[in-house]
């Protein structure tokens, strides 16, 4: 993988953890995921009249990829809501690239050669063994939670396919993704709306700069992803964007005291030999 390519998904990993972060506002998850998408769309519609809309030809995935996004901010608020987030949104999250890759390779012939795959397999690996808390797995099982954590990461799956799909046939990523996240505001205004009804969103409105830092986030995060799949295998830049979970562990290590646990050190070197294979892939 080009040297460019590999640090700034690395650099979207870091964002990613960091919008992710930002979700825990102290407003309830589904809310909080509403704001800082609506953040998003609204930074999005602001750089529309510079970047512009994607060509007909990309609309198809730009709605399917609004329809999965929708999904998948339900599983991540449900999973918020649900279950351990230190245990299963690493499960998720590591799940994910093996779908990706496999559904890559069966559904657009994409091909990543022994070294890749070495790498996302080591890597997500690694990514699940962080979902160990002292040495131990999910105990007991919740069902329900790992039901909304494997959902979750075949939504991760399916919009990575689709918005690398999609980016290569706009040719111009930006465009794309740009109509991409108006869309999923929209969306998610208006699930907020029939889920929820008639409320008071001054609690929302109070955390608005959270909100517009999240969102920010989260199209750059995003928005370099995007445009590192028309530059590189789909699967290989999904794996990379897992490593998020890798900066959140950090973080919580660094700045929030939490002990640096052996199964955290052992995923730390996992997830570093993956990135080491996947670069050199």
């Amino acid at each position: 993988m080009d040297s460019l390519v590999f640090a700034a998904v690395l650099f979207a990993a870091a964002c990613h953890a960091g919008w992710n972060a930002a979700i825990k506002t102290g407003l309830d998850p589904l809310s909080s995921t509403v704001l800082i998408t609506t953040g998003a769309g609204l930074v999005s519609l602001a750089l529309l009249p510079f970047v512009g809309l994607p060509p007909a030809a990309a609309w198809p995935w730009v709605i399917a990829s609004v329809v999965i996004h929708l999904f998948y901010f339900i599983g991540l608020s449900e999973a918020y809501r649900t279950g351990d987030l230190g245990q299963v949104y690493p499960l998720a999250r590591g799940s994910a690239p093996l779908m990706t890759a496999g559904a890559t390779a069966l559904l657009i012939g994409e091909r990543i050669g022994p070294a890749g795959w070495c790498g996302v397999i080591v890597l997500a690996a690694g990514v699940l063994l962080l979902s160990l808390r002292g040495g131990r797995l999910l105990q007991p099982p919740d069902r329900r939670a790992v039901s909304f954590a494997l959902f979750t990461a075949l939504t991760i799956c399916l919009y990575s396919v689709a918005d690398g799909i999609g980016a290569r046939t706009a040719v111009n990523p930006h465009p794309y993704t740009i109509a991409m996240f108006i869309g999923n505001a929209l969306v998610m205004i208006v699930y907020f709306l029939i889920r929820r009804g008639p409320v008071d969103i001054s609690p929302m409105l109070k955390t608005w700069p959270v909100g517009m830092i999240g969102g920010s986030m989260q199209l750059l995060s995003y928005g370099i992803a995007i445009w590192a799949m028309t530059l590189a295998p789909i699967a290989l830049v999904a794996a990379l964007r897992e490593t998020s979970v890798l900066f959140g562990a950090l973080i919580a290590v660094l700045f929030l005291k939490e002990p640096m646990r052996p199964a955290r050190i052992v995923a730390a070197l996992m997830i570093v030999c993956g990135l080491v294979a996947i670069r050199l892939s």
